[in-house]
């Protein structure tokens, strides 16, 4: 596994996540600052996360096993986005690139996984 998590567009397009989910939750109400604004940038960062650390280990075996948690928390990331979208909170431009990105992400992060799943 030579490539660098840096040099993985999925691991670029979930950094874009995260920035985009930053810039989101900035528009929200102060008073979320320790509710969904936490959360949502709390699973943001841990998509990344989770492919840099999958990506860090020895074998195919466990970057496929972090790819899944990274999975997770994107699923968990587009859940709070919905929320947020019914509770009327954020910019809605902000709100639907991070919607469009989420999606990207976790089509990419599913590609990857059934990937190095036929692989072995």
């Amino acid at each position: 596994m030579a490539q660098a998590f840096q040099d993985l567009t999925v691991g670029q397009r979930a950094m874009e996540v995260t920035v985009s989910i930053y810039g989101l939750t900035k528009t929200f109400p102060q008073d979320e600052l320790y509710g969904l604004t936490s959360q949502l940038r709390r699973a943001s960062v841990s998509v990344a996360s989770n492919i840099a650390e999958g990506r860090g280990r020895g074998t195919e075996g466990e970057f496929r096993q972090f790819l899944g948690i990274a999975q997770g928390s994107i699923y968990e990331v587009q859940t709070q986005l919905l929320v947020a979208r019914q509770l009327k909170m954020g910019n809605e431009a902000l709100l639907q690139k991070a919607e469009a990105l989420c999606i990207e992400t976790s089509k990419m992060l599913g590609a990857l996984i059934q990937s190095l799943k036929a692989r072995g």
